[in-house]
């Protein structure tokens, strides 16, 4: 059974998309790209 702590609103995925597009808009290549989103996720 799921917590309910895991499950993901459409407005919360649409969320996360936005700031992946937003990420992406910036990157000159998909290198950059990937080192941004690795930085986001820890935490800089």
């Amino acid at each position: 059974m799921l917590d309910k702590a895991e499950i993901m609103t459409d407005k919360q995925y649409n969320g996360i998309l936005q700031m992946i597009s937003m990420i992406l808009d910036g990157c000159e290549n998909l290198e950059e790209a990937k080192q941004k989103i690795a930085e986001l996720r820890q935490g800089k």
